[in-house]
């Protein structure tokens, strides 16, 4: 095998590893906001200000809030090697495709980029985003259902493997993929318009990075607070914008009996609760992706960034 050859195949590695670890890491840190969220969503009643001071006043409030956190470090570690590892692959493929406008990437960068990926155009980087979290987020399924019920209070659940038990009797294998089609489509326009904003805000930023335009040590030294600044701008774009689908799938993740798909959810949602239903959470979403993708991405990228510089 040649030393290509084995370059390519310990990058493609890392890819999987870095998403894990940055993926994890960014999942037990954040987990107290996700709990936030799914209570908040799971009733009309429910707000951030008593959801919260209900946990404070309950039992063990600081395990209380990191409740669920297993399954949420599981999927999101599990998720984001999955993603960062196809997208990966994707991106390479797509860059290695011929000269299509809006396609392939730019041969020659105009401006100075802090992206460890290939340069896409635009429908690539949507495209590609799109379709790696699409396909990543049908193998977790299972995991965010276990966790999403765990979270809840709906259920008196002591174990994940008593909450996976109760769900296998009551409704079969096909419950672990509740709420998938929801979650499809939440993620798909979610990690499009998200790797389409972040590469777009990176191109930006970076001209404005002190050094930039000097020397390569400088740019690199700048990259990781650009990455940041752009993960955050992209993830509160795609949160906003898809929201609503969040907050259908965890009503039926929750409650499968009440609502019998997608459509029949977001309808009795909206006559039984108004609009303000498809963007309950929206507040702890905004501020748990914003935190969670920015430190996830610029963990990632720093990390296969030093990666490629050792294989060099």
């Amino acid at each position: 095998m040649s030393n290509g050859a084995q370059k390519q195949k310990a990058s493609s590695a890392f890819h999987i590893v870095a998403g894990l670890g940055s993926g994890a890491t960014s999942a037990f840190l954040l987990q107290p906001a996700d709990l936030l969220k799914t209570r908040m969503q799971q009733s009309h009643a429910s707000n951030l200000t008593t959801t919260f001071r209900d946990i404070l006043n309950g039992p063990q409030p600081v395990r209380s809030l990191w409740r669920g956190v297993t399954p949420s470090v599981i999927r999101t570690g599990c998720g984001s090697a999955l993603y960062f590892g196809m997208l990966n692959q994707m991106r390479q493929y797509a860059a290695g495709l011929p000269s299509v406008p809006l396609l392939s990437g730019e041969a020659k960068p105009l401006r100075p980029s802090s992206s460890v990926l290939p340069k896409l155009g635009n429908a690539a980087n949507i495209t590609t985003g799109a379709l790696a979290r699409v396909a990543a987020g049908l193998i977790v399924n299972p995991i965010t259902v276990l966790k999403v019920r765990y979270e809840s209070t709906h259920y008196s659940y002591t174990s994940m493997a008593s909450a996976a038990k109760d769900i296998l009797a009551k409704e079969g294998f096909r419950g672990f993929f509740a709420g998938f089609g929801a979650t499809a489509v939440r993620d798909a326009p979610y990690a499009g318009l998200y790797v389409l904003v972040y590469e777009q805000a990176k191109t930006k930023l970076s001209t404005f990075a002190p050094g930039a335009a000097e020397n390569r040590a400088a740019s690199a030294s700048s990259s990781a607070s650009v990455n940041f600044a752009s993960g955050v701008v992209a993830a509160v774009s795609a949160t906003t914008m898809t929201n609503p689908f969040d907050a259908i799938k965890t009503r039926l993740q929750i409650a499968p009996g009440k609502y019998a798909n997608m459509f029949q959810a977001a309808s009795r949602m909206l006559q039984e609760e108004g609009i303000r239903s498809m963007f309950k959470g929206l507040s702890m979403r905004i501020g748990r992706k914003a935190l969670s993708s920015a430190f996830t991405w610029t963990v990632y990228e720093e990390l296969v960034r030093r990666a490629e510089k050792a294989l060099i």
